[in-house]
């Protein structure tokens, strides 16, 4: 509201998905949307919708893909024991968390921390993650490549 900027809160449950869907079609064709951000959406969109939203879609995944895919992905490196995390940005296809990479962070842990520290030092990541790939989509400087990307620095 401080920019000016239109918020739209759409509600989606199961048995709402389709018209949930709907309704973000008719916002990004309504308000000419560049780019849809998942950020903590937690939901799986339709095949067809990440079809629309070809190239135009970023996820921020809470884990350094292709590891530690799906739910909880800081508890599951945790009980793996491994000694990086990150994030991973990148576009949304229909194939889950498997869309052509934007950018990506790790950073190092240890056995000293808990899982829940994996988590704040995990949110921290995405935050960076999530804001290059953004401000590199908004400066032209990202090109799909079939499900790759090449990215113009």
């Amino acid at each position: 509201e401080f920019y000016g900027i239109p918020f739209h809160h759409v509600p989606v449950t199961a048995d709402t998905k389709d018209q949930a869907e709907d309704k973000l079609r008719q916002l990004v064709a309504e308000n000419g949307v560049e780019l849809v951000v998942l950020a903590r959406y937690m939901q799986i969109l339709s095949n067809q919708l990440c079809t629309d939203l070809q190239g135009k879609a970023i996820n921020i995944h809470h884990s350094f893909l292709p590891s530690f895919k799906g739910a909880r992905p800081y508890h599951q490196a945790h009980a793996r024991g491994v000694k990086l995390i990150g994030a991973t940005a990148h576009y949304v296809t229909p194939d889950l968390d498997e869309g052509p990479i934007i950018e990506q962070e790790v950073i190092r842990v240890n056995h000293a921390r808990s899982a829940e520290q994996f988590v704040a030092m995990g949110r921290d990541v995405e935050a960076r993650t999530l804001a290059q790939a953004v401000q590199w989509h908004a400066e032209h400087r990202v090109l799909l490549d079939g499900n790759r990307t090449v990215i113009f620095n």
